[in-house]
């Protein structure tokens, strides 16, 4: 039973925990950032952060948890979008709406947003640790979209996975083609511009061949 004390010593308990989380995310960014993920390590990072190595652990389970952790809240959004759209919306609307909606650093303009942009997609760019992380995670995404239309369809697991793959096929290309343009020394504004048209470009182009499919009910 819930005492009168119970819900905010929780909630401080919840705030405590995500301050260390952050504290530790944050920590290892700077020094990945500074050296590259494969010259950090566990226990660099804990010291940095003054914390134990089994507390890093706690938190982040393996060592490319540090620079993905908040792709699972993406994931929850994503198929949120999907699940709870309106009635006799196809999936693929959902999914358009959702992906376009996405900006994080590359829609801020501030010079700490874009240096932090580039090191941060630098990073990703010289690991293969990393890569193959990311392509993990794509591979989930795709599982888990796969999953819940073929579970709104009810009899055609193939249609599903075509379509949840023909989806997260346009994402992963506009990350790739975002984080080309980022290497490239591409201007922020321009590059969002040039991503926005390539996108409406890419959901056309399944449009002619996905819009009538996983209306929603």
């Amino acid at each position: 039973m819930l005492t009168p004390m119970s819900e905010p010593t929780t909630g401080l308990r919840a705030r405590k925990k995500e301050k260390t989380r952050q504290l530790i995310a944050e920590t290892a960014r700077r020094l990945f950032a500074e050296r590259g993920f494969e010259r950090v390590t566990i226990a660099e990072i804990a010291r940095a952060a003054e914390v134990a190595e089994k507390t890093v652990f706690n938190y982040f389970p393996t060592k490319e948890d540090l620079v993905y952790w908040r792709l699972g809240s993406f994931e929850e959004e994503l198929l949120a979008t999907v699940r709870e759209r309106a009635h006799g919306e196809p999936a693929l609307a959902a999914f358009r709406r959702f992906v376009l909606a996405q900006r994080g650093l590359l829609g801020r303009f501030d010079p700490d947003a874009r240096e932090r942009l580039a090191g941060f997609t630098r990073m990703i760019d010289e690991s293969p640790a990393l890569r193959a992380r990311e392509q993990q995670i794509f591979a989930r995404y795709t599982a888990s979209l796969a999953r819940l239309l073929a579970a709104e369809a009810a009899d055609d697991d193939v249609e599903a996975w075509v379509a949840a793959n023909a989806m997260m096929g346009v994402h992963r290309a506009l990350v790739a083609y975002t984080r080309r343009g980022i290497l490239d020394g591409a201007g922020h504004v321009a590059l969002e511009r040039d991503v926005r048209a390539r996108a409406e470009r890419a959901f056309a182009l399944l449009e002619r061949g996905l819009g009538g499919y996983a209306l929603g009910a």
